[in-house]
């Protein structure tokens, strides 16, 4: 017998670009499913320190109400 070279159509392969791997696929689903719940719970509680104001010159005049610097003043 001669050997037919079989054409790619009959192995059932299509020729456009790759798939990535089910694994790959799901994983990434997963992840941004998580960034979504993070987000969503972190918008639902709210700022962390909401009285909390940056030093904003770097300077020590921009002191927080009722602070000392312990030169017992």
């Amino acid at each position: 017998m001669a050997d037919i070279p079989m054409s790619p159509r009959s192995t059932g392969t299509t020729r456009g670009r790759p798939l990535p791997p089910p694994a790959l696929c799901g994983f990434l689903l997963l992840l941004m499913l998580l960034f979504a719940v993070s987000y969503a719970v972190g918008s639902a509680a709210g700022p962390v320190a909401p009285g909390l104001h940056g030093t904003g010159s770097g300077g020590g005049d921009d002191d927080m109400p009722g602070m000392s610097h312990g030169s017992g003043e």
